[in-house]
């Protein structure tokens, strides 16, 4: 997690960059919709490398957004979900797929 030294002092880039790369949008957008797995993750994120995912992963669950749970079996599962924080981004995605589903009819209408 970022200290307060480290954040920008605008909110709006200190939301970019804790979610502003475009895998991390898609993660966020699949987290709000249930507990996902490594392996469904990288099958749902089309040209996404194992790479940037666990990077991504990582660097979410540093910054307190979500949660990585090891489940004590054989062979090992692991879940990452959105947290409390993580689900607060819940309006801010919305608005996004809200915006994009209407610059998409604007475009056709042109």
């Amino acid at each position: 997690m970022l200290t307060k030294e480290e954040l920008p002092e605008c909110p709006v880039a200190t939301t970019v960059q804790l979610i502003g790369s475009k895998w991390k949008l898609l993660i966020l957008r699949n987290l709000l919709k249930r507990p996902w797995r490594f392996n469904e993750l990288k099958k749902s994120l089309e040209g996404i490398s194992q790479k940037v995912l666990t990077d991504s992963l990582r660097s979410m669950e540093a910054d307190g957004i979500i949660t990585r749970t090891v489940y004590p079996e054989v062979p090992p599962r692991v879940e990452y979900a959105l947290n409390d924080l993580g689900q607060s981004m819940r309006p801010i995605i919305m608005a996004m797929e809200e915006w994009g589903i209407n610059y998409k009819k604007v475009v056709k209408a042109i």
